[in-house]
C-alpha cells in the first residue's frame, strides 16, 4: 500500500481537486491524505480570533463568506443535482456548527474542532465527488484512530491498531481517503498535530501500515538545493538521505517539517516529494541511500537570537555549560547552534518568548551580549571528517561575509555558520555559485 498526501494548494480549487482524482485513480491500493483547501486553515483561525474576542457578528459575517465559497466549489465540483443537493446539506451541517459557537463562550478545546473543519470539509467533497465518478473508495475519519498522548506526542501504537480496525472494516477496498493533521489528544478531545501537520500525518499513516512507499504532493518539484525564491538557477535534488532531509527541513527548506518524516525513518519508508502541477516531474526521494561525499543542499532559517555568555569562572569549570543549558531548559527554549572558548559559549535560539528571563538568568554567569537579526545558514550534504578539504568549498566561497558562529563537526551531514540577516541573500547566492557551479557539488 502506498500513502498519498496533498496539500491545500493542491486541493485547493474544484480543478484541482479534479486533478487530483485523475492522479491517484490508477488500481493501486492506497490511503489519499488531504490537508484543508488552500485559505480554509487561515480563515478558520481569523473565525476563531473573532469568537475569542466576543465579536460575533464579526465571526458570523465571516462564516458566511467560508460557506458561499465552499458553496461555489460545490457548483463547480458536481456534475449531478444529487451530489450537489448532498455535498450542500453537508455543508449546512458543518456551517451550522460553526455559528453554534457564536451563542456561548468560546475556549481553546473549541477553537481546535474550529480548525478541524477544513480538513472534515475537504474529504468529504473529494469522496462525494469520486462517487460521483463511479469510484470505490472509503472515507476513513481520521478522529477514529489518529491520537496524542499526554505528551502531545503520537501513541503509534494506537494508531496502528485503530487503523488496522477500521481497515478491516471495509474488505476489497483498495482506495481510502483521511483526514491529514486532526487528531484527538489523551482526553478524547479534538485536537491536531502541530509540528508538520498533514505531512506527519501521513508518515504515521504509513508507518501503521508498513507502507510500500509514502508520497507528499505540494505545488514544488520537489527539494531544492537553495532558495529557489532568493537564488536563480536552483534545481531538485534526486536522492535525500533521512538525516539530510531533516537538517534542512530543521534550517529552513519550508517543504517539509523536520518531525513529519520521523515515522518513515524508523520504518525505513522511502518518501517522495512530488509536484501535483507537475506530476511528470521526478522531484526528491527520500530514504536511507545517499551519494557520498557530496554537497546537496543549502538552506536558510532567519528570527534567530545569539547569546554570548563570557564569564572566567568558565576556565576550567566542570558543571558550567549544565547550569547554562539549565537556564533555557526551564523555558523550554531550543538551541540551535553552540560553540565554546575557554572563556565564553555562544548559542543560537529562535524563539524570543522568554529572552528577557534568560538573559536575566544568563547574567548570574557572567557578561551576556546578545545579536538579534541574525540568519543560520546550513550546508547539506555528506561530509566525511577524514578527508580533508570537506568544508573547503563552504568557506571559500563565503570568505567576504561577516561570520558570527561556525558549527562543523556536530554531524556529518551538516556545516552551518551564522550571519547577519542582512548578509543572508548575498551568502546564500555566493554558496550556489561556489557550490554549484555548473550544478555540480564538490565536498
Amino acid at each position: 500500500m502506498k500513502i498519498l498526501k496533498f496539500g491545500g494548494t493542491s486541493v485547493g480549487s474544484a480543478e484541482r481537486m479534479k486533478a487530483v482524482a485523475s492522479l491517484i485513480l490508477n488500481g493501486e491500493p492506497k490511503i489519499v491524505v488531504l490537508s484543508a483547501m488552500s485559505g480554509t486553515t487561515n480563515a478558520l483561525v481569523q473565525i476563531a480570533e473573532t469568537l475569542y474576542q466576543n465579536k460575533h457578528d464579526e465571526a458570523k459575517a465571516l462564516i458566511q463568506a467560508l460557506h458561499d465559497k465552499y458553496k461555489q466549489v460545490v457548483e463547480e465540483l458536481y456534475t449531478s443535482d444529487e451530489k450537489k443537493k448532498q455535498a450542500n446539506e453537508l455543508l449546512k451541517q458543518h456551517f451550522e456548527y460553526l455559528n453554534a459557537f457564536t451563542l456561548d463562550l468560546f475556549t481553546i478545546h473549541e477553537e481546535r474542532a474550529v480548525l478541524a473543519q477544513g480538513e472534515l470539509l475537504s474529504t468529504a467533497l473529494f469522496q462525494f465527488y469520486l462517487e460521483e465518478q463511479g469510484e470505490k473508495s472509503v472515507l476513513l475519519p481520521a478522529l477514529n484512530f489518529m491520537k496524542v498522548d499526554e505528551n502531545e506526542e503520537p501513541d503509534s501504537a494506537y494508531i496502528a491498531q485503530q487503523l488496522q480496525k477500521e481497515l478491516e472494516k471495509h474488505p476489497g477496498v483498495e482506495l481510502f481517503i483521511t483526514q491529514g493533521y486532526i487528531c484527538r489528544n489523551a482526553f478524547g478531545e479534538i485536537d491536531n498535530l502541530k509540528r508538520g501537520g498533514s505531512d506527519y500525518s501521513a508518515s504515521l499513516i504509513g508507518a501503521a501500515v508498513d507502507a510500500q512507499e509514502i508520497q507528499i504532493w505540494t505545488d514544488i518539484d520537489g527539494m531544492h538545493n537553495n532558495d529557489p525564491r532568493i537564488v536563480k538557477n536552483t534545481h531538485p535534488i534526486a536522492e535525500l538521505s533521512f538525516d539530510e532531509a531533516a537538517e534542512l527541513a530543521y534550517f529552513g527548506a519550508k517543504i517539509l517539517h523536520p518531525s513529519s518524516v520521523k515515522p518513515a525513518k524508523q520504518k525505513n519508508i522511502p518518501v517522495k516529494l512530488l509536484n501535483t502541477m507537475q506530476p511528470e516531474a521526478k522531484g526528491t526521494t527520500i530514504s536511507t541511500k545517499t551519494e557520498s561525499g557530496k554537497i546537496k543542499a543549502v538552506a536558510a532559517k532567519d528570527g534567530i537570537i545569539a547569546i554570548k555568555i563570557k564569564s572566567g569562572r568558565m576556565l576550567l569549570a566542570y558543571g558550567f555549560l549544565r547550569s547554562v543549558f539549565e537556564v533555557f531548559e526551564r523555558y523550554k527554549t531550543p538551541i540551535d547552534m553552540i560553540t565554546t572558548s575557554e572563556v565564553a559559549v555562544s548559542l543560537t535560539i529562535d524563539n524570543a518568548k522568554h529572552l528577557n528571563e534568560i538573559l536575566a538568568e544568563l547574567k548570574e554567569f557572567g557578561q551576556v551580549e546578545v545579536d538579534q537579526d541574525q540568519t543560520i545558514v546550513c550546508v547539506v550534504g555528506d561530509f566525511i571528517a577524514e578527508r580533508s578539504g570537506s568544508g573547503l568549498a563552504v568557506f571559500q566561497s563565503l570568505q567576504n561575509i561577516p561570520l558570527r558562529m561556525i558549527s562543523y563537526g556536530g554531524s556529518k551531514n551538516n556545516i552551518s555558520v551564522l550571519v547577519n540577516t542582512s548578509d543572508k541573500i548575498e551568502a546564500l547566492t555566493k554558496l550556489n555559485d561556489g557550490i554549484f557551479n555548473g550544478n555540480e557539488a564538490h565536498a
